[in-house]
């Protein structure tokens, strides 16, 4: 392996560790805000594996956390297991499409929150056959809105003063 390679896997790897670790404290510490909602702060190291290491490094970090963190908390398979499952592979595939060189990092931040909130109340109106759930979309939209914002500001600040220190 080369020197960059090497370096590369091990910023994933502690990108990886970061949003897990975001992912667990949120949910055991902060909890939900609004409609169960949570801020989503784990999406800020999947942003800065974005920002580091294009779409590749944003699913390596987004596949990591949503595989690792219930399986840490004892959740795995369970139904908020595959909710959050749907959240993340919407929210990756809209990534995924997109040509993200062509938009800012605050423009991909709320596109992964809205559609991950899009992919988690469709997974809900199926698992617990509960139509009426896509009512409350406006609601999630409005507040992944809000939520892309913040994270999406977190991750430019971070990666900014990240690119030096990694020689990136």
């Amino acid at each position: 392996m080369r020197h960059n390679e090497i370096r590369r896997w091990t910023v994933l790897g502690m990108l990886s560790a970061a949003a897990i670790l975001c992912n667990i404290l949120e949910s055991v510490y902060i909890g939900p805000l609004f409609l169960n909602m949570r801020i989503g702060l784990a999406n800020i190291a999947s942003l800065i594996g974005l920002l580091l290491y294009g779409k590749r490094g944003f699913c390596i970090v987004s596949a990591i956390r949503v595989i690792t963190s219930p399986l840490l908390q004892g959740t795995l398979f369970g139904s908020a297991f595959w909710i959050s499952l749907a959240g993340v592979s919407l929210s990756v595939l809209c990534i995924l499409i997109l040509r993200t060189e062509r938009h800012s990092l605050l423009f991909l931040s709320i596109l992964s929150a809205v559609s991950h909130s899009l992919g988690q109340v469709l997974a809900v109106c199926f698992l617990y056959r509960q139509a009426a759930m896509a009512a409350t979309l406006p609601y999630y939209v409005l507040a992944s809105i809000a939520a892309g914002l913040a994270t999406g500001m977190i991750a430019s600040l971070a990666a900014k003063h990240l690119k030096p220190v990694l020689h990136i």
